[in-house]
């Protein structure tokens, strides 16, 4: 899936429950999920791989099966406050509000950014393979 169709399809999922358009929601994710050349940037949410609990629950967004649920408190650890706060701010929400927001989509858009996860996940080794491999580049 491209990083447009991510970031719509991660827009419309927030729609009801942000009660913004879905093309500034969209900006919103936009400014939070991309890298400076408009690529999907998932270093702050794979370099969480190694850590325990969170690691886990991010390796079953980027496996196949069912995504496990992340908290509000998580995201905020994941992403970084000065994202949360950004993206809170470009929606006019609080930063709380944000991060649940967030915890609701986060765990699908990763899921479809990795279509192919178990493919890489057995390529570099599995879950332990992936978690060396972060804490090499991280």
């Amino acid at each position: 899936m491209d990083l447009g169709s991510l970031l719509n399809m991660g827009a419309s999922l927030l729609k009801d429950k942000v009660g913004a358009d879905e093309n500034k929601i969209s900006d919103a994710l936009s400014s939070i999920l991309t890298n400076g050349e408009g690529g999907l940037d998932l270093s702050n949410i794979m370099s969480a791989i190694g850590d325990g609990k969170l690691g886990s629950i991010i390796s079953s967004w980027i496996s196949s099966g069912e995504n496990e649920p992340i908290d509000a408190d998580s995201v905020k650890n994941l992403l970084g406050s000065d994202k949360i706060q950004e993206f809170a701010d470009k929606l006019g929400i609080d930063t709380d509000s944000a991060a649940d927001t967030l915890k609701d989509i986060l765990p699908q858009v990763v899921d479809k950014a990795t279509p192919d996860g178990d493919t890489i996940l057995d390529s570099l080794g599995g879950v332990d393979g992936l978690v060396d491999l972060a804490k090499k580049l991280f």
